[in-house]
């Protein structure tokens, strides 16, 4: 499996949940159960994703403002996510806020998607692609098992 398609497995997995949870109301059991797996996935993701498509892609004339693009974009969904961690869930502007997020999400996704690595073929070899995929997927099966104590700077 290449990194691209690693990837791509686990933002399949971040728009179920963000399509399931946005159809969740009020302080119900099925939005808190969600809205913590969807929480899990994106923070571990972004640290998986940080360090084995983005990192190596900074130093590259051709990917290093694609690469700062993404990677800025991960903080704001940190910034989102920390917000939504902060207000009641009954609210209507916890709603609000989840659907900032969750388009936040889905145009990240089509920039890595239909851009980034499109661009990143050009750049790293088949076998890079093959190993960078190895040690990404090890990577999110290691912090999904301990998260959230595995992210740097987050606690639950």
């Amino acid at each position: 499996m290449k990194i691209y398609e690693a990837i791509k497995k686990d933002h399949d997995i971040q728009r179920d949940l963000c399509s399931r949870l946005k159809d969740t109301s009020g302080d119900s059991k099925e939005r808190k159960k969600l809205w913590i797996a969807l929480k899990k996935e994106l923070e571990v993701h972004a640290l998986a994703e940080e360090r084995y498509f983005y990192s190596p892609l900074i130093d590259s004339d051709e990917m290093q403002e694609d690469a700062r693009h993404g990677m800025a974009e991960h903080h704001e969904m940190d910034e989102l996510i920390e917000e939504l961690t902060n207000t009641d869930m009954s609210s209507p502007h916890w709603l609000a806020t989840l659907k900032k997020l969750a388009n936040k999400v889905e145009h990240h996704l089509e920039d890595e998607e239909e851009d980034f690595f499109v661009k990143a073929k050009d750049l790293y070899s088949e076998k890079e692609a093959d190993s960078l995929a190895t040690s990404y997927e090890a990577t999110m099966e290691k912090y999904r098992k301990t998260w959230p104590d595995s992210i740097p700077g987050k606690e639950e």
